[in-house]
């Protein structure tokens, strides 16, 4: 095992783990940290997004000795009161049912947003692309992710 010190949600965090450990893992049992879920275990369904450096990756297959000093925010470290614009979006469209995949499909909204303040349609579809939602809000989630980039600073 190894000891990794990483920088999550603007804080320094320990981690005594071995280096193939998946990211997910290590935030959901070493941290305490659950709010990014396990969907598949293959990054195929995107319940696991996180953002490194503002990019959004699929934490389940990413194992924690590449993320270095990188920054990574989950959805906890996104608004600490829940008033990202993303997330206001969200409630206002009340795109979730089971909302299990929400978590990954607003840090995947959010990463669009931060490098795209105003994408089409097929720019949201091609960003969004992977993320499943199983309920199928899609058309939702699009209206929230147009919804938030008017509130976008």
């Amino acid at each position: 095992m190894a000891q990794y010190k990483l920088q999550i949600n603007g804080r320094s965090y320990e981690a005594d783990v071995e280096a193939d450990t998946p990211l997910l893992w290590v935030l959901r049992d070493n941290l305490g940290l659950v709010g990014t879920k396990y969907g598949c275990g293959i990054a195929q369904c995107g319940a696991c997004t996180v953002h490194l450096n503002g990019t959004a990756v699929r934490s389940c297959s990413l194992p924690v000795s590449a993320v270095g000093t990188k920054s990574v925010t989950t959805i906890e470290g996104l608004s600490s009161t829940g008033d990202h614009p993303v997330q206001r979006a969200w409630n206002e469209v009340d795109v979730a049912q089971c909302g299990y995949c929400q978590a990954g499909q607003i840090m995947s909204a959010s990463a669009l947003l931060a490098k795209n303040p105003h994408p089409t349609d097929e720019q949201i579809y091609t960003a969004m692309n992977g993320n499943i939602c199983r309920c199928g809000t899609y058309h939702r989630i699009r209206e929230a992710i147009q919804l938030a980039s008017t509130k976008m600073k």
